[in-house]
């Protein structure tokens, strides 16, 4: 039962949404669960990414200024962190610190490329849905100004 739990969980997130059924029990059946005490650090600013998480339950605090300001986003539960690093290797841009007893799912950049090769019709919807979000964001920047050299 945790397991379709984990499937449900995974197909409410925004990226992973165009994948089917069989491709997020991959992800679900291979990713890391890892249990967070309050303070833990999953990752720190300019470290290199190998992997994506997800929020199952506490909250993690992203941030990227690391002077003792507060954190400059919280991350809730059911929520991807690092949806570049299941692509590509970057540098995480910010410090990700657990405020509270949390869970992540850690989803390595390997995973979710096997899941990409083995799962071609979701990797499909995937580039898709991923083109219709950039093709937003570049509109909303044009509507806002910023889009616009100079």
């Amino acid at each position: 039962m945790a397991l379709e739990d984990d499937i449900r969980r995974l197909s409410r997130i925004s990226l992973l949404r165009a994948l089917e059924t069989d491709a997020l029990r991959l992800i679900a059946f291979g990713a890391e669960t890892r249990i967070l005490r309050a303070g833990d650090i999953l990752f720190r600013k300019g470290d290199r990414s190998d992997a994506g998480f997800i929020v199952l339950s506490g909250s993690v605090a992203l941030d990227a200024k690391s002077d003792g300001s507060p954190p400059s986003h919280i991350v809730p539960p059911e929520s991807l962190i690092g949806e570049v690093a299941l692509l590509v290797e970057n540098e995480r841009l910010a410090t990700a610190m657990a405020r509270e007893p949390s869970t992540v799912l850690k989803i390595s950049r390997e995973l979710f490329h096997r899941v990409l090769r083995e799962y071609p019709e979701s990797a499909k919807r995937l580039r898709a849905a991923m083109a219709h979000e950039l093709r937003s964001f570049v509109r909303e920047l044009e509507q806002s100004g910023l889009g616009h050299p100079g």
